[in-house]
């Protein structure tokens, strides 16, 4: 399952950025079963910005 998850997630970042795929599901789930406009910015907001802080630390060791 490992070797899996790795080729799917190659897959995924050549093709679309974590980042615009967290917010295309956020604005799917507004659209189509009624997230509020407000947890939609939030959850955006929070996915994003974890993973900005996280990507930074990373560069900062070398490791990404």
């Amino acid at each position: 399952m490992d070797e899996t998850k790795g080729k799917l997630d190659r897959l995924v970042e050549k093709m679309i950025s974590r980042k615009f795929l967290v917010w295309l599901t956020a604005t799917g789930l507004m659209a189509f079963y009624g997230l509020d406009s407000g947890d939609w910015v939030m959850l955006s907001a929070i996915y994003i910005g974890t993973q900005g802080v996280i990507d930074g630390l990373a560069k900062m060791k070398g490791v990404g």
